[in-house]
């Protein structure tokens, strides 16, 4: 069987501490990936580290969220003919070891997502309860169990890229994708990643104005307003 042609989306923010290892692993795990970093809006060396070590960089002058990262990513993973596309983050938080996996799982599945560990101790209390509620909500949303439906560590068959255009352009883009993608009959399938969270580059996202733009796309897909 031929492999399916591999690109690797990574949006970034202020990631320079991280985004230098991130990709050496990518490139450990996916010999002939194509890698796409998409720098969203940072005032560290990340455009600086970017350029080393990534195939192809998009720069955005000012912050734009992690959805118009991936929204552009995807872009050009398309026009580069991948197959399937990994995405993850920059921050150091998913184990790129792990990407071949992932893009293995695509053979049963058009969407793979890394399922994090919850077990405590692996995870902090509040990220465990936001990550198991978020799962249980999309759940609900589409009418089959959810592993982690927050994880930014995914392969995705490139005629679902095709396909979905979710609405927003910040964290909620990712729960609308995953939405969309099993509302429209695709396969969903899960890989358990491991838990990291003792890493360089803090989190960006913001809880209250992330969260609620999560639940406002739940509460959208939740009252039977968007398909």
């Amino acid at each position: 069987m031929t492999p399916p042609r591999v690109s690797c989306v990574i949006p970034a923010l202020n990631a320079a501490a991280a985004l230098g290892e991130v990709v050496g692993g990518l490139r450990a795990s996916l010999a002939e990936a194509f890698v796409v970093i998409v720098d969203d809006g940072s005032r560290d060396d990340t455009p600086d580290v970017a350029q080393r070590v990534g195939d192809a960089v998009v720069r955005f002058p000012r912050n734009r969220g992690k959805g118009a990262a991936l929204r552009a990513g995807f872009g050009i993973a398309l026009d580069r003919g991948a197959d399937v596309v990994v995405t993850i983050d920059a921050d150091g938080q998913h184990d790129p070891s792990y990407a071949g996996a992932l893009v293995d799982a695509t053979r049963g599945a058009d969407l793979a997502i890394g399922a994090r560990d919850r077990a405590a101790g692996t995870m902090p209390a509040a990220r465990r309860l936001t990550n198991a509620l978020s799962a249980a909500a999309v759940a609900r949303c589409i009418g089959q169990p959810i592993a982690d439906a927050q994880s930014g560590y995914r392969a995705i068959r490139a005629p679902l890229v095709r396909s979905i255009d979710p609405r927003g352009d910040r964290y909620e883009y990712e729960t609308e994708f995953l939405i969309l993608a099993a509302r429209r009959g695709y396969r969903v399938g899960f890989v358990p990643i491991p838990t990291r969270y003792d890493v360089p580059v803090p989190s960006h996202f913001r809880p209250l104005r992330d969260s609620a733009r999560i639940i406002g796309t739940l509460w959208r897909f939740n009252m039977g307003m968007a398909l």
